[in-house]
């Protein structure tokens, strides 16, 4: 209701005034500065191509890497030539509900209204060199969204669409983990950090993930991993050891766009290479929702939290202990009082998967990328209670985007390969990939096969195809719901076979024989609901909501 409330809000704000929306629509990078030239694309085979200056070759695990280097709208050309129609595909998953859900011309013309006028500030607020990198990649965008926004816009707009995401509790997109351990802590006593970027738009938007190794004309070489079509950074590492992740925090809905979180977190990895640094370039830039960024520095050898928000800014770092901790709340003495943070900790699963990452940390004596990437991969709750696959309050809910390791002093990255955290952790070496990338045509992958991380033995089971089979009946029954169509019985009773542990299951049977008025039946679920792990309060209150509803129709 509140999502609703809110899109509301802004059609008929959007629609009575066009208030500062022309700027923003006419604003456009002066790119004369740059080279113009446009990069002829040369095709080896169907998974690899390059360029002058970059190229793009799918490794053997299923992961796009790309290689580019120059000045920003360069950048943006390469990348944009040799990730065309990677990047189609990932509008079409992104954007493409978008269109079953608005079909019609008119209301097409309303949300590209809407749309203008919230992102009417964000050009103020995004560096000229990031724009001209967008701009380089607009080139090569498709036609078939252009009702959205015109091609440059477009992709400047999907920037913040990781900000929109998680201020919009409706829309469920992240619950991201991440740790960080030194000194004692580690097994050589150097800096380790692990992440599960938990982003979620669908299975397809995680199919081409892109691990991209960008060498700047101005700043420090670096890799991200990220998807076609995005420059911002969701994790990452530069040259000098420097990282970055980020864990979204609660937020007040937002009613404008400033500096996307990305785009921030990107200008800290070009051109810092020290905490302070990161902590300086931090200050300059206006949020318009709330995130907690990990950084980690080889430099510093420790972690911090930079804890920022559209109202308020605070630094987060660890006293008489080597770890590091992070979730979706914030911890710094800036936000001891905040309202937001303080309901979100006592309300949601952000304490909980605090709890489970400190519980992991403590039972593993030093930390390695091994240990690191086993405790990323955990699916149980504390005290390694079974609570059902996909629950939010587990630290692998089998749905991240990606999930990366670093061990920032040797440069050494580790990033999971699809599903999930389940692929192999494939390594890469920087100081090797930036020696070897711009001299590489032939497509040979840069990996480390030696310290690749297999692939998780859960992969192959019984269970984890039982989990995709709850997936698939999940989306099935919900849309029964919707359409009060008719679920088999025995499709429902494989539903709670597939994933018994989970209280999702059970609520979503609950709500469907509620519709249908088998109200005893409803009862029973809602109640077996109850007596699973619940993933927040407001899911537990609504269960009680519906017994208390079933209860009075059956004069209980």
């Amino acid at each position: 209701m509140a999502f609703q409330k809110y899109i509301l809000g802004l059609l008929l704000v959007a629609v009575v005034t066009s208030c500062g929306i022309s700027k923003s629509l006419e604003d456009t990078p002066d790119v004369s500065a740059y080279n113009q030239t446009k990069p002829e694309r040369i095709a080896t085979s169907d998974s690899t191509y390059y360029t002058k200056q970059a190229y793009l070759a799918a490794n053997k695990y299923g992961q796009w890497e790309l290689f580019a280097e120059g000045d920003p709208y360069q950048i943006g050309l390469q990348s944009g030539a040799l990730t065309q129609e990677l990047f189609e595909e990932q509008e079409r998953a992104f954007l493409g509900k978008v269109g079953e859900i608005v079909p019609s011309k008119f209301k097409q013309y309303l949300l590209r209204k809407i749309l203008a006028w919230y992102n009417r500030k964000m050009y103020l607020h995004v560096p000229e060199e990031y724009k001209a990198e967008i701009l380089g990649l607009s080139k090569y965008a498709g036609d078939d969204y252009d009702y959205v926004a015109d091609d440059y816009l477009r992709m400047l707009y999907l920037h913040s669409a990781h900000d929109i995401g998680h201020a919009l509790q409706d829309l469920a997109l992240v619950g991201c983990s991440s740790f960080a351990a030194w000194g004692e802590k580690t097994e050589d006593g150097s800096l380790i950090i692990g992440r599960n970027f938990d982003f979620y738009a669908g299975d397809a938007f995680a199919k081409n993930k892109i691990i991209a190794f960008i060498k700047p004309t101005n700043g420090y070489k670096f890799m991200s991993v990220t998807w076609p079509g995005m420059i911002g950074v969701v994790s990452g590492m530069n040259e000098k050891g420097l990282t970055i992740t980020i864990n979204a925090g609660k937020s007040d809905v937002p009613w404008s766009a400033k500096t996307p979180i990305s785009i921030l977190t990107r200008e800290i990895l070009q051109y810092a290479s020290t905490i302070d640094e990161a902590i300086e370039i931090a200050k300059r830039r206006q949020v318009f929702v709330s995130e907690s960024i990990l950084v980690g520095s080889a430099i510093d050898n420790k972690a911090i939290t930079i804890e920022v928000s559209p109202e308020n800014f605070g630094v987060y770092q660890v006293e008489n202990t080597n770890q590091l901790i992070c979730s979706n709340h914030f911890q710094s003495d800036a936000y001891a009082n905040d309202e937001n943070n303080i309901k979100h900790i006592a309300e949601s699963h952000s304490q909980y998967r605090y709890e489970r990452m400190e519980e992991l940390l403590n039972e593993t004596q030093k930390l390695t990328p091994l240990a690191a990437v086993d405790i990323l991969r955990n699916t149980k709750g504390l005290e390694d209670k079974s609570i059902g696959f996909g629950n939010e309050k587990a630290l692998n809910q089998l749905l991240a985007h990606h999930a990366i390791v670093f061990k920032p002093q040797e440069q050494v990255v580790w990033v999971s390969a699809n599903p999930y955290q389940l692929g192999a952790f494939v390594a890469y070496d920087l100081n090797t990939v930036f020696q070897e990338a711009p001299k590489n045509k032939s497509g040979i992958s840069l990996h480390n096969e030696t310290l690749t991380i297999e692939v998780d033995p859960f992969l192959y089971t019984d269970t984890y195809q039982n989990y995709e089979r709850n997936r698939v009946l999940s989306r099935e029954i919900s849309k029964a719901i919707s359409n009060n169509e008719h679920v088999k019985p025995k499709t429902l009773k494989e539903f709670q076979k597939t994933n018994p542990d989970y209280w999702e299951v059970y609520y979503i049977i609950g709500k469907y024989n509620y519709e249908k008025k088998y109200y005893r039946a409803a009862l029973n679920a809602f109640e077996r609901a109850k007596t699973k792990e619940i993933t927040t309060v407001p899911d537990r209150e609504e269960i009680d909501l519906y017994i208390k509803k079933i209860k009075r129709r059956l004069n209980e």
